[in-house]
């Protein structure tokens, strides 16, 4: 699935267009490397997002086309 894909479903962005433009600006990271919003994303990759001061980092669990809000949080976790 596509970075900036994943990111909306999982909820951890609002919005795809919002997400490729964080991937565009360089603030979004898959295992340490800077990441276009077209790479791809599996189970087991380390997603660093950076939000102005704030950065938030976490593994990704599963990855599916559509989940359920409630279902959204089970597809990473914090680290």
């Amino acid at each position: 699935m596509r970075l900036d894909k994943y990111l909306k479903v999982s909820r951890v962005i609002k919005r795809r267009t919002v997400a490729n433009e964080a991937c565009d600006a360089g603030r979004v990271m898959i295992n340490d490397k800077v990441a276009r919003a077209s790479a791809e994303v599996k189970a087991g990759d380390v997603i660093t997002v950076s939000f102005g001061n704030r950065e938030m980092k976490f593994r990704v669990l599963n990855v599916s086309e559509t989940v359920r809000k409630e279902e959204a949080e089970g597809m990473y976790e914090l680290l």
